[in-house]
């Protein structure tokens, strides 16, 4: 069922929509980020009922969905939303792609992670070969103003929460023009890839921490290891 359901979304966003970069893009981010909505619908009903609770991931998936949020505004401001028909077409599948993924996630959210890495890859190659291809036409328009707020001059912790950093440090990226916002855009998945990649090991439901949880662990160990 993974590679079909992969299969299909690859078939939409390059197929379909394959020589309209906008609204692929827009496509792309509309049904993308519909995963990370089902994974905490879920969480929230099981701590609800009392079974389980875990809020680095509630904390890391809704970051996610507001990063994909700020993906979509982008590629609306952009004008890949234009069409009726991109937006009927995108939003459709969204709803029920939304109710394929909760059950997955409920009876197995390692194949639900797993669903989403692919995904997630594929966007990252699809965003990468869109910048070699359309480097120097990039590089003269400029950084929507969506872009700027969200990665420089908001508040950045939303953003942080994102990024599964090896070294402890955040990502302060340039947004200077469009081609640093498709960097950004890609490097962004590319940080999703890896999260759902680490969510997928079998302590990870009980070790997962969110970026910002391991720093202030880091900062806790360090001034504990100072005081001795």
């Amino acid at each position: 069922m993974i590679r079909f359901i992969v299969s299909f979304f690859v078939f939409i966003v390059d197929v379909v929509y394959g020589n309209r970069s906008y609204a692929r893009f827009y496509v792309l981010e509309t049904i993308a980020r519909v995963p990370y909505f089902s994974y905490l619908s879920v969480l929230h009903l099981y701590e609800t009922l009392g079974f389980w609770r875990k809020a680095d991931l509630l904390k890391v998936h809704f970051a996610e969905t507001w990063n994909e949020l700020h993906h979509l505004l982008i590629m609306e401001s952009l004008g890949g939303n234009r069409l009726w028909g991109d937006r009927f077409i995108a939003q459709h599948i969204a709803v029920a792609y939304y109710w394929v993924v909760v059950p997955l996630y409920m009876l197995s959210p390692r194949y639900a992670y797993y669903l989403m890495e692919l995904i997630e890859a594929h966007a990252y190659h699809t965003y990468d070969d869109h910048l070699k291809t359309h480097e120097t036409e990039l590089k003269t328009q400029p950084a929507p103003q969506v872009a700027i707020n969200y990665y420089r001059d908001g508040d950045l912790y939303m953003f942080e929460e994102t990024q599964f950093t090896s070294d402890h440090h955040f990502r302060r990226p340039s947004v200077d023009n469009l081609y640093d916002v498709f960097v950004n855009i890609r490097d962004d998945e590319g940080e999703h890839v890896k999260t759902m990649g680490a969510l997928q090991k079998p302590e990870a439901r009980q070790t997962f921490k969110s970026p910002h949880s391991v720093i202030e662990l880091i900062a806790d160990q360090a001034e504990q290891i100072s005081e001795a």
